[in-house]
């Protein structure tokens, strides 16, 4: 067995600081301990959030202006719509005269009053009928707009697929349409581009740190909180822009229209705004935080399924099926109601923002209305203020929903940047290339430490060069995993230095250090693919000749040919409709298929049989010849046929030598592990 049974609790220190960010539970706690998914988010941490979510339209600027563009257009209607209303009600329905000059109409509408000065009501109607379905032709109305998305419930998952293929327009007609095509273009691109990145990163994470993580909830960040960022990004540019302008256009209007008659209405419009604010800014660090917990929750539970049925072969064995259903019961329960708190505390403060707004709307109604009977404000004057009176309800109200959705999209924004802002391998690399194994690989003077102060490595010198099959020998924990993960830099030395020809192993990038470094695990992860689409993976260009090589050398071709489908059979999960012995072969065949000048195996012949363990040496004594082979095993018949045995223990080199010189030698710490364990053998 390899020590790195007892590496990752050493590193997970590195991470469970964290935890409480990335899923809301520290390791130990129990689902109930601990639903929140981490320290609140402060309104100037949601504001550089955003902003930070805004760059990502740098992927899409065209698309982006074509979308400010096209809202844009939108505003147009709302320059005429209203005051149609009131030439008609006046000037057709009550039949009064239209006279440019002594009627309340903005600026803006002075060339078409002029225009139907003198007319008949009934020419006038005609005229306006002909531009308002030019108008519908063209742009629609705001009403009867254009949409799309898989409109389906509430929770987080389901927000987040109608989010990452939503788009729409106020308008309708061709303008609509081109907007929503335009609209669900630029929410695709930044989300693909978004989740791409996130998914980069993931796969970058040091190993050390990723395997201390959920994999469900790192499924859940990527498809399902990265969803969420590219609606919130640009909306966070548009609805601001737009509502201030739709609230400029409002006010212009009533200013150079009802300035002298009615000054109140003006006043009512600006009270608009701080009536949303001050009903919304105090429901914010709630609204945050529940929408954070309950994604949290939905993470948990994803995570709940993906470890059961990873471990579903122990899950039945030990009779565990009740009580893995029972916590993903629990979980999914939770989650739910945590869905049901946000959507309450959301349909809250609605009520209360609408209470507010109409409360102002009667208000302007009684105003519009006393003037009206005054002879101040004429019909038309009553409706064409109402309809005003909307428009900022309207915007002032889009204000609010999008601070309320903003709050909620925080969450998913920070569950995203988290990972996106979590330490890579990238950040620690150097740029120097890696062409040949040259001198070989040198440990000089070597320490490694993990954050918790565990020493597994010190000391450490030790020179490897090509041609030689060199086999890391010592009990489990010693810190033989250890010393073979400082090679492809998979951990980095805390004193000293790893030098790959003469050149320390962090100045050189990682494409080209891992291209010359093969490190086959002792778990065999394989995918569900073909045996020969597993095999390409290391090596997508290698000819049908080297895989059939590599398959052969590692005593493959034997179960492979008894396939029904031979080489393009597609294995299971994880390649379980592999025999143990049959995954670990695949393993090294495909670690063999890539030719690079370092491979390592780590313990490559647990599960074969004496046949084909014998066989895997000498093809990897052959395979030695023209590259640095090393061994991390147990077996001593495995052991002893290796060029160079290195005897590690507590963390330190205790032996260097071949077997036969090693067992020549009385006070030999090999010599004692290997008594030790022939004579536990003899007794078996």
């Amino acid at each position: 067995m390899s020590d790195m049974e007892n590496d990752p609790p050493g590193v997970a220190v590195v991470t469970t600081q964290k935890r409480n960010i990335l899923t809301g539970f520290k390791r130990g706690e129990k689902f109930d301990d601990r639903i929140d998914s981490g320290p609140e988010i402060s309104n100037a941490e949601a504001i550089k959030l955003v902003g930070r979510g805004f760059m990502l339209l740098r992927h899409t600027w065209g698309l982006f202006i074509a979308k400010v563009i096209l809202s844009m257009g939108l505003w147009i209607p709302g320059l005429f719509l209203g005051w149609f209303g009131k030439i008609i009600t006046d000037h057709v329905i009550l039949g009064r005269e239209l006279a440019a000059d002594d009627v309340l109409f903005p600026p803006h509408m002075m060339p078409l009053l002029r225009y139907l000065e003198g007319m008949a009501p009934m020419d006038i109607m005609l005229t306006l009928t002909i531009l308002f379905f030019v108008g519908l032709a063209i742009i629609g109305t705001r009403a009867g707009g254009t949409g799309a998305g898989t409109h389906g419930g509430r929770d987080a998952a389901a927000e987040s697929e109608n989010a990452i293929s939503g788009g729409g327009s106020s308008a309708g007609s061709i303008w609509g349409i081109v907007e929503w095509w335009v609209n669900v273009r630029l929410t695709q691109r930044v989300a693909n581009a978004l989740r791409t990145q996130l998914f980069d990163r993931l796969t970058r994470v040091p190993m050390t740190s990723i395997d201390d993580q959920r994999v469900g909830d790192q499924v859940y960040r990527v498809m399902y909180d990265s969803a969420q960022i590219p609606g919130i990004v640009y909306d966070l540019t548009l609805t601001p822009f737009f509502t201030l302008l739709g609230f400029a256009v409002t006010i212009y209007q009533l200013e150079t229209t009802y300035r002298d008659v009615a000054p109140e209405l003006i006043w009512l419009a600006w009270i608009m705004f701080p009536v949303v604010l001050f009903s919304t800014l105090p429901m914010t660090r709630i609204i945050r935080r529940t929408n954070h917990n309950k994604r949290a929750a939905g993470a948990a539970t994803t995570n709940s399924m993906e470890e059961t049925m990873n471990n579903i072969g122990a899950v039945q064995s030990l009779g565990g099926m009740k009580q893995e259903t029972s916590k993903f019961a629990e979980r999914s329960a939770q989650q739910f109601w945590r869905e049901r708190v946000a959507l309450v505390i959301g349909v809250v403060l609605v009520f209360f923002i609408s209470i507010f707004g109409e409360s102002i709307g009667l208000i302007i109604g009684y105003v519009s209305s006393e003037r009206a009977i005054d002879g101040q404000l004429t019909a038309g004057d009553f409706f064409a203020v109402l309809g005003l009176y909307i428009g900022i309800r309207d915007t002032a109200g889009g204000i609010g929903a999008f601070w309320v959705n903003l709050q909620g999209a925080v969450a998913a924004i920070r569950r995203v940047f988290f990972f996106i802002d979590y330490t890579s391998e990238e950040d620690e690399q150097g740029d120097e290339v890696l062409h040949t194994l040259g001198t070989g690989v040198e440990f000089k003077g070597v320490d490694f430490s993990y954050p918790d102060g565990r020493q597994a490595l010190r000391d450490i010198n030790l020179e490897l060069h090509s041609g030689e099959l060199v086999a890391f020998v010592g009990p489990t924990g010693a810190g033989k995993t250890s010393l073979a993960y400082m090679i492809p830099a998979f951990l980095r030395a805390t004193r000293g230095e790893v030098t790959i020809n003469g050149v320390d192993v962090n100045r050189y990038s990682l494409d080209s250090l891992r291209r010359e470094v093969t490190y086959v695990f002792q778990e065999h992860l394989l995918l569900a693919e073909s045996i020969r689409d597993n095999i390409r993976f290391a090596r997508p260009d290698a000819s049908e000749e080297q895989i059939m090589a590599a398959l052969a050398v590692a005593g493959c071709t034997e179960f492979v040919d008894r396939l029904p489908e031979g080489i393009d059979s597609v294995l299971g999960r994880s390649g379980d409709t592999l025999s143990v012995g049959q995954q670990q072969r695949l393993s090294i065949a495909r670690g063999l298929v890539r030719d690079s000048r370092i491979l390592i195996l780590d313990e490559p012949t647990a599960a074969l049989d004496p046949r084909t363990e014998n066989a895997l040496v000498r093809a990897l004594q052959t395979a030695a010849r023209d590259r640095l082979v090393i061994v991390i095993a147990h077996r001593l018949s495995t052991i002893r046929q290796a060029r160079r045995i290195v005897f590690i223990d507590e963390g330190q080199i205790r032996d260097i030598g071949d077997h036969d010189s090693l067992m020549a030698t009385p006070a030999s710490a090999y010599r004692q592990y290997v008594e030790l364990q022939t004579g536990e053998a003899t007794a078996s």
